[in-house]
């Protein structure tokens, strides 16, 4: 069973409005009126759709149930936070007393943002979207339940390389002075015209 998605509460406070090709009805309390082509029946968000229809109706003249046959019968309704329901059947037996929706063959129901259901007969709950399913002979109800979506998390905020970090100045290393070898002395040259002085003793 899908858990509740609570629908419109104020759907069953809306007139009920039925429209086919055509239609014969009696003039009676308690009467009925057979609809026949293109069958829309509309009260609030609840839309119900198909080829054929009956209508029955109270002492008040006020419609307590329709069923509604199709290739497919359709139904559809929107619930309180906006989500829709959509189910197809080859019957919709819908009870505007109890507001509930029996779907039988080849039924399908879907509740978006919640799962859908799939059986020879499903009974939808309009009022409280609550729902059964059961399949006849060896036939088997499928139920699919679509997870919440979780929250997409922000991105990481992107930051820029981080500025390497400098070693403090080292003194540098004084080149060592090579050693040059002493120039050995130039001697003067001797002035032009004169002699060398002889040595002593000699003449």
């Amino acid at each position: 069973m899908l858990q509740p998605a609570l629908a419109r509460k104020d759907d069953r406070q809306q007139p009920a409005n039925i429209s086919a090709k055509s239609f014969d009805a009696t003039q009676q309390a308690n009467g009925f009126v057979h609809y026949k082509g293109s069958v829309v029946l509309t009260q609030g968000t609840l839309k119900v759709t198909g080829a054929l229809a009956t209508a029955y109706l109270d002492a008040d003249n006020s419609v307590t149930r329709v069923v509604v046959t199709g290739s497919p019968a359709h139904i559809e309704q929107v619930d309180d936070s906006g989500n829709l329901m959509q189910g197809n059947a080859a019957s919709i037996d819908y009870d505007n007393v109890k507001q509930i929706a029996v779907l039988t063959g080849n039924a399908w129901v879907n509740q978006k943002g919640r799962g859908e259901a799939r059986g020879d007969k499903l009974t939808y709950n309009t009022q409280t979207s609550q729902m059964t399913g059961e399949s006849s002979g060896d036939g088997m109800v499928h139920m699919t339940f679509q997870p919440k979506p979780k929250p997409v998390a922000a991105p990481a905020e992107k930051r820029g390389p981080a500025a390497a970090t400098s070693a403090p100045n080292q003194p540098s290393a004084t080149p060592a002075t090579t050693a040059s070898s002493p120039m050995p002395p130039t001697a003067a040259p001797a002035a032009a015209g004169s002699s060398p002085t002889p040595p002593q003793g000699q003449p």
